[in-house]
């Protein structure tokens, strides 16, 4: 039987599994759902569900993206280390090559990640 149209595959994360929620507070994710899920539109693919630490946070404004100044027109707070938030995931690997990754939430983190870095390389850098 054919599915309806609206319906789509559950997003899982690097383990198969559903995929769970990165964080609500702050609000995350591309779609601002809480999910670091995908779509045609992200082009960034906002798919590793990441811990900030202060120094990943200084690294990623160093390289012109600054993710601790609040701009209030996108109801974005600001990070702080600590906020779990669905990061580009070629900043990910950006951030490990330059010995900056933060920690990754592996269970809300998309599958689609294991494109870019094998499982064994997240591992070292999970929480859960």
């Amino acid at each position: 039987m054919n599915k309806p149209f609206f319906e789509h595959e559950p997003e899982l994360n690097v383990f198969g599994e559903p995929l769970q929620l990165c964080s609500v507070n702050p609000l995350t994710g591309f779609f601002r759902n809480g999910n670091c899920i995908t779509g045609p539109l992200d082009e960034g693919r906002h798919t590793v569900c990441a811990v900030m630490s202060d120094a990943f946070l200084a690294f990623s404004k160093s390289r012109g993206n600054d993710l601790t100044t609040p701009m209030p027109e996108y109801a974005f707070p600001g990070l702080r280390a600590g906020d779990r938030w669905c990061l580009v995931v070629l900043r990910w690997v950006e951030a490990l090559e330059a010995g900056m990754a933060p920690q990754v939430v592996l269970g809300a983190t998309h599958q689609s990640v294991l494109k870019y870095v094998e499982i064994d390389v997240l591992r070292k850098y999970a929480v859960d």
